[in-house]
């Protein structure tokens, strides 16, 4: 960011001052600018409904104020996410980070841990805020500085502070006071080399309220008094605190005999001066040692005059920062500790910050504290309530993205911050925003680090206070009156902020016009932040403004016809002009100055056509949202000719009817409307520019009538014409003006009749001879008949029942009949809107209107006549709406349902039936009427279960659908089988019976029986009886042999032996074998299963020489597995012997095959043969022995006189699954013999493992275990490192009776997780809550006599405490089913049955086994190793 030096070069015309006026303006208007904040103040007072504090500090409504240790209590929110503003930080080398006094950190990171830090962009505050701050050279004061260095060897500077006068420290013990004039003269020079040399340098300096008294600290600990007047020294103070410690601060408070300062070693020591006798003394009390914690940053609170009557004053509030917390205490009346606030966790390199000011919260002004360390500040509110007590409120925090090393309140509102790169931040402390940020390594400020480490003294500091010294420049930055001065090595500045108009002219010289103008409306509207020198009440502050940004206006604009490029494309002229122009439109508007706008702004830019182009262009948006009103005709005549030289006729037309044209020539806008056909603004023009409401329907309609009239179709543009005109006509007809706002109430009236008269007129003017009478309406009809008469109802709705609106009326319906019934050329649809709007407005309750019955009998003759086919559903629809408006009063209604029979109108029929209540006549409509015959079901429904229908009209619906019940199945058969549960289920033998057609008595009873036809039918509720069923499942048998298994399989109320005489009867062998496995006869279903294999069988042996993709090898395929599945399915539940009556045969029908074909010419099918064959027998292997099946085969007569080879691979195959399941079972139990003999190593291990004990000392007595040694207790050491003595553990009770052991528990580890009685022991060790012991000789571990257990001579081994802690340990390795839990599972498999290789196969599986489990699989992978 450019900041700006005192010799810039000033544009005379806008800003002009030099160096020396501005330094001038610091000093001389010093005592307007100390009251800056105190001025701030009363504006925070005066404009406090603008502010709403509550909302500023985020802070809830409570019932009850929070106390202040539930405030310190409160944890920090979570950091946001930062970006670095910077990112070239990261790329800079360090300096020698040791260095201090005069090295300046510059622009160095300096070990600053802030540039990795949370990182945050900010949008660029320059363009928003413009430079806020003014920083100047104090080129005097710095010149003489480098003098004295030179001169009388004063030193390089070290401190300053600030008053109205300017005091400098220095290293050799000077101490330089300068005047705050323009000239910056030396006034002082306190203090001499030799007292440099004995005290070292100057560590701290302190000036008094009234600018009379100096208090200087020295690096060895002295301190020294100064009259400011005289130059005298008035007091030299060695003892007031510990020797060989550094002053690190000295401070004044508002008391003037009361000063505090704080050394190297952390402490805080109150001076009080005192005056006896004409004798000076100085008494030390401390107030806060640093043993308890080391301070290293103080605070007194200063009030200025203004508020010295503040109740808070009394108290001599001081603030502290140790580095761990926050203190703030009051030294009067009596000491006390008002506040003490922890920090959270800090970067320990990071600087403790402290900051007192006045600011106004909730219509008081109190005293604020600012606290910070490393990125976040914290706001504390200070009040004294009516007991006299004082209150501390937390504030919203500020959380930033850098490390501050300094922070400094400028004004109520504002902070300033400089961050440990030496940049400073302005921040507005209600919204947190960054208003600007300045670059001061130029400054080469000063850093404390030496005193706070001491090294006058020898560095005799902790290591804590040294490596917060290294950022410490508490005593290089002093702030007085609003301005803040900072102390380079060569030099002092002082920042300020800018006035307002300071502000402006900034960006103005910077060029940058439209961040001026922006900068300006922002002090305009309030809403700017850290403004300076706007007073007065806020119309008289507009105005300032406001005169202001006219004068800058007139400047842009100058400037943009000066830099408006002279050649080039006309593209880049607009260009220019577009980012120009539209702001002065902006804020003149803005400033509400259309004077300005209309008069000089645009004869100034109309010098420029292009500008004045943009310039009339920007205007739009404005007139289109009605933001701009008042135009001047000049201006309104430039617009239209300028829009219509563009050929932008659309958006010329959307200005018209927002803009005020009685200032324009209106025949020339109207002629122009008409030619480019903008018929909108056109009707704008006739009615606001003229009051003529009829002229533009005349001519309108005399585009619109001739081709309506010829028959001819309209154009889309006359189709748009025609639209617009019955809007037009609704709007006028409705008091509403066209195409927006309303009519003035007092033409509303003459508006309706002169519309109404134009409608009705029998001739239109200059009409031919041959013209037909009515001819507005007849047009109007002709072009949209519904619309019209939906305008003209809307209008009769409007119509006041007076004599005149009745007449209207009438005659507008006579004319309506007049021109339609007596015309052809209309269509039905046409005539029956007409008479349905005519049924409506009869009906009304008011109704005034006559019309002849016989023309409503003469529509009916005309929409129900049988000879005209066409138009049918659209002749019928009309008919229906004139009924339902009401016109059914109008017929006789016999005739009209013989008309509408007679035309098959059936949505008629069913209309008059409804009235009438014949429901059962409506089912006959629904079902000859095929657009509509698949809603008789619902209706149906509807009429049955919906109360509200007496029981007659339900008994003759029901009946009706009773007699038509096969029509309604052969329409839906699924809806009639829904319809029938629901209201026929007593009936379904009848419903049956009605049913003669054989194919639809199938559909339907697949509906209502086959749930999966997705029909909800509670079959329990519907009780068929099985014959109907079976009457189902042998139509099924006949049309879809294919889906009867499937459907018995979910079929429920059937008899079986029925059922399989039906699929005997029908030859469905495998719905047989199925009926009779569910049945119970397995061998019969198998024995159907294998003849059907066998007959599949031999058509494959007796085919010729077919192809290989043969269907029925496929055939025989599918039967077998069918087979094998039938007998799997039931080989559980049967004997060795019934298996092998099942698997044998099966075997024997694969294999027949094979014998047959001679071994010299093999059959074409063998090997597929052999390999079906070999699937039978691995599917035989879990059920029947290996040795059987192969004795079966070898006693077979074929096989068992030598013709082995023919099987042998066969054999082969069946002793290589032998042998791959022996591979398997050997590997698994070596793998788990390795996982049990590692397992074992681990529990040897972890049982003899020695325990180390956390100390030497009983947990439970705390006397050593030695002291009691020579009574005959016992040690107990448990796992968790606790040591106790056997008899304080009886004596707490931490015995526990466990499986008849008895079992001790840690006291100090159950204690916590104590829970009374200890009952559930076995869960309570898997938790850990016992822990157990290993014990030196305990008797308790052997079983008690009386034990039960002991008794039992069980082979089971029981483990000791150390070995179940080393199981569980175990167990905690392996989540989900250990390999233990395998162990276990087959130890007890293996101990209850006989090892036989196939008794897995052959047993059924332990109900809860692992082995079970669907994610059970070996895990083959080495074992993790424990730590020991």
């Amino acid at each position: 960011m450019e900041n700006e030096p005192d010799h810039e070069n000033v544009e005379q015309s806008l800003c002009a001052k030099t160096s020396d006026e501005e330094l001038n303006k610091s000093f001389n208007l010093e005592a307007s600018l100390s009251k800056f904040s105190y001025i701030d103040l009363d504006k925070e007072l005066e404009f406090k409904n603008d502010l709403i504090d509550d909302k500023e500090f985020d802070i809830p409504q409570v019932d009850t104020p929070p106390t202040l240790e539930s405030i310190l209590n409160e944890t920090d929110d979570e950091d946001e996410s930062f970006v670095l503003e910077d990112p070239t930080l990261l790329n800079i080398d360090t300096i020698d980070s040791h260095s201090y006094d005069t090295s300046s950190v510059a622009s160095s990171d300096s070990g600053d841990r802030t540039n990795l830090k949370r990182k945050k962009k900010l949008p660029d505050s320059f363009s928003l805020h413009g430079s806020v701050m003014r920083h100047s050279l104090l080129k005097g004061i710095s010149a003489q500085i480098v003098s004295a260095a030179d001169k009388v060897d004063a030193g390089l500077p070290t401190a300053i502070a600030v008053s109205s006068l300017i005091a400098v420290g220095t290293s050799h013990g000077l101490a330089l006071i300068f005047g705050k004039d323009q000239n910056q003269a030396l006034r002082l020079c306190l203090g001499s080399t030799s007292v440099g040399g004995q005290y070292g340098a100057i560590s701290a300096l302190s000036i008094n309220n009234d600018c009379s008294r100096l208090l200087c600290g020295f690096a060895k600990g002295q301190i020294t008094m100064w009259d400011l007047a005289s130059g005298k020294l008035l007091r030299s103070i060695t003892d007031a605190h510990p020797p060989g410690t550094a002053i690190l601060h000295i401070k004044f408070t508002d008391d003037p005999t009361l000063a505090i300062c704080n050394d190297s070693g952390g402490s805080v020591f109150e001076l009080t001066f005192k005056r006896v006798m004409g004798v000076r003394t100085c008494e030390s009390r401390c107030l806060f040692s640093g043993s308890k914690g080391e301070v290293c940053c103080i605070e007194p609170l200063h009030s200025k005059p203004e508020l010295k009557d503040h109740p808070i004053t009394q108290f001599s509030l001081l603030a502290m920062a140790s580095l761990t917390k926050i203190l703030v205490i009051g030294l009067k009346p009596s000491l006390k500790v008002w506040m003490t606030f922890p920090y959270g966790r800090m970067d320990p390199s990071s600087v403790p910050l402290l900051a007192w000011h006045f600011v106004a919260v909730q219509n008081y002004v109190n005293p604020m504290l600012a606290f910070c360390r490393g990125d976040v500040v914290h706001f504390l509110l200070v009040k004294r309530d009516e007991s006299g007590a004082i209150h501390v409120t937390k504030q919203k925090h500020l959380h930033l993205y850098y490390d501050l090393i300094n922070f400094t309140w400028i004004n109520s509102r504002t902070v300033v911050l400089l961050d440990s790169v030496e940049k400073l931040h302005v921040i507005d402390r209600q919204t947190q925003e960054e208003l600007e940020t300045v670059e001061i390594s130029e400054v080469q400020l000063v850093y404390n680090s030496s005193h706070f480490k001491s090294l006058a003294t020898g560095g005799n500091v902790s290591q804590a206070l040294a490596l917060v010294g290294e950022k410490a420049c508490y005593q290089s930055i002093s702030s007085y009156g609003g301005q803040i001065f900072y102390l380079g090595t060569k030099s002092v500045y002082v920042m300020m902020l800018r006035s307002w108009r300071e502000r402006v002219d900034h960006l103005l010289k910077q060029d940058c016009l439209t961040e001026a103008l922006a900068l300006a409306w922002s002090f305009h509207e309030g809403k700017a932040k850290a403004v300076v020198g706007l007073s007065g009440d806020a119309s008289k502050r507009k105005a300032i403004v406001a005169d202001r940004m006219v004068e800058i206006l007139f400047h842009y604009a100058d400037r943009a016809l000066k830099k408006c490029p002279d050649q080039g494309k006309i593209q880049v002229m607009e260009q220019h002009f577009q980012d120009m122009v539209p702001v002065i439109v902006d804020y003149c508007l803005l400033l509400q100055r259309k004077d300005l706008l209309f008069s000089q702004m645009y004869d100034k830019l109309s010098e420029n056509s292009v500008a004045k182009g943009v310039f009339l262009e920007c205007l739009e948006p404005y007139i289109l949202s009605d933001k701009l009103v008042g135009i001047t005709p000049q201006v309104m005549k430039d617009l239209i000719v300028h829009f219509q030289d563009k050929k932008l006729m659309e958006n010329v037309e959307a200005l018209i009817v927002h803009m005020d044209i009685t200032s324009l020539d209106i025949q020339q806008v109207v002629l122009m409307c008409w030619e480019n056909r903008l018929y909108d603004a056109m009707i704008y023009v006739y009615n606001r520019g003229m009051n003529e409401f009829i002229s533009p329907m005349e001519k309108l309609f005399r585009v619109i009538a001739p081709p309506l009239n010829a028959g001819k179709t309209l154009t889309d543009e006359q189709v748009v014409m025609g639209n617009k005109l019955l809007v037009y006509i609704s709007c006028c007809l409705a008091g509403r003006a066209y195409p927006l706002g309303d009519i003035p109430e007092d033409l509303v009236p003459l508006v309706k009749n002169q519309v109404f008269e134009f409608l009705i007129r029998l001739h239109s003017a200059e009409a031919s001879p041959e013209e037909e009478i009515y001819p507005y309406i007849r047009t109007l009809l002709h072009f949209d008949t519904r619309e019209f008469l939906n305008v003209l109802a809307l209008t009769f709705e409007d119509f006041k029942n007076d004599k005149q609106a009745v007449e209207y009326q009438q005659r507008i319906v006579d004319i309506l009949l007049k021109v339609m019934v007596e015309n052809s050329d209309f269509t039905p649809s046409q005539v029956g809107c007409l008479f349905t709007f005519l049924a409506r407005q009869l009906a009304k309750p008011d109704n005034t209107l006559f019309v002849n019955r016989t023309l409503f009998d003469q529509v009916l003759e005309f929409l129900c006549s049988p000879d005209d086919d066409s138009r049918h559903s659209e002749r019928q629809q009309v008919l229906l709406e004139l009924l339902q408006a009401g016109g059914i009063v109008q017929f006789e209604e016999s005739r009209l349902i013989r008309m509408a029979e007679k035309a098959e109108f059936y949505q008629i029929c069913e209309f008059m039936y409804e009235r009438e209540h014949q429901y059962d006549k409506i089912i006959d409509c629904y079902l000859r009427d095929p657009l509509r015959e698949e809603e008789v079901f619902n209706y149906i429904h509807n009429i049955l279960s919906i109360p509200g229908h007496s029981p007659e009209e339900k008994q003759s619906v029901w009946q009706k659908a009773m007699d038509h019940i096969e029509e309604l199945v052969s329409l839906k058969p699924c809806k009639a089988a829904e319809l029938v549960a629901t209201h026929f289920s007593g009936h379904i033998e009848t419903v049956i019976k009605k049913l003669q057609n054989q194919v639809l008595l199938f559909k339907f009873l697949r509906s209502l029986l086959d749930p999966r036809e997705g029909i909800h039918i509670n079959q329990e509720l519907l009780q068929i009886s099985p014959c109907i069923t079976e009457q189902f499942i042998e139509l099924l048998c006949q049309f879809n042999p294919t889906q009867v298994i499937e459907t018995l399989q979910v079929l429920e109320c059937y008899r079986l032996e029925e059922t399989i005489q039906i699929t005997q009867k029908y030859q469905l062998h495998e719905v047989t074998a199925y009926l009779l496995e569910k049945k119970g006869d397995i061998h019969g279903a198998f024995l159907i299963m294998l003849e059907r294999l066998q007959s599949k069988l031999q058509e494959v042996t007796h085919q010729g020489e077919n192809t290989k993709e043969d269907p029925s090898l496929k055939d025989v395929e599918d039967t077998m597995v069918e087979t094998i599945a039938l007998c799997q399915r039931n080989s559980h539940n049967l004997n060795q012997q019934q298996r092998e009556a099942l698997w044998f045969p099966l075997l024997e029908a694969m294999m027949a095959p094979q014998k047959l074909s001679s071994s010299a010419i093999p059959h074409l099918h063998s090997e597929a043969l052999k390999s079906l064959t070999m699937q039978v027998l691995n599917s035989m292997a879990a059920f029947i022995a290996l040795p059987s099946i192969l004795q079966r085969i070898l006693q077979d007569p074929v096989y068992g006189k030598g013709k082995l080879g023919e099987i042998q691979g066969l054999i082969l195959g069946m002793l290589d699954t032998f042998n791959y399941e022996q591979t398997l079972l050997e590997t698994t139990t070596s793998l788990l013999n390795q996982d049990l003999h590692w397992s074992l190593c681990n529990l040897r291990a972890s049982v003899t493992r020695g325990l180390n004990p956390k100390q030497d000392y009983c947990s439970i007595c705390l006397q050593q275990y030695k002291r009691r040694q020579e009574m005959a207790d016992e040690i107990i050491v448990f796992s968790c490192g606790h040591l106790y003595h056997s008899f304080c553990l009886q004596n707490k009770e931490c015995t526990v009776e466990f499986e008849g052991q008895t079992r001790w528990t840690c006291y100090k580890c159950s204690s916590s997780n104590k829970v009374g009685k200890l009952s559930e022991n076995s869960s309570e060790i898997k938790k850990g809550r016992i822990t157990p012991s290993q014990v030196k000789m305990s008797p308790s571990y052997h079983q008690s006599k009386g034990d039960p257990t002991a008794k039992k001579g069980t082979s089971e081994p029981v483990l000791d405490p150390q070995q179940i802690q080393a199981f569980d340990q175990l167990c905690r390795l392996y989540r989900g089913s250990s390999r233990l839990a395998l162990l276990t599972e087959l130890s007890q498999n293996r101990s209850s049955e006989s090892y036989r290789p196939f008794s897995g196969s052959q047993s059924a599986p332990a109900f809860n086994s692992i082995f079970q489990n669907e994610n059970f699989q070996l895990q083959l992978i080495p074992p993790p190793v424990t730590e020991d």
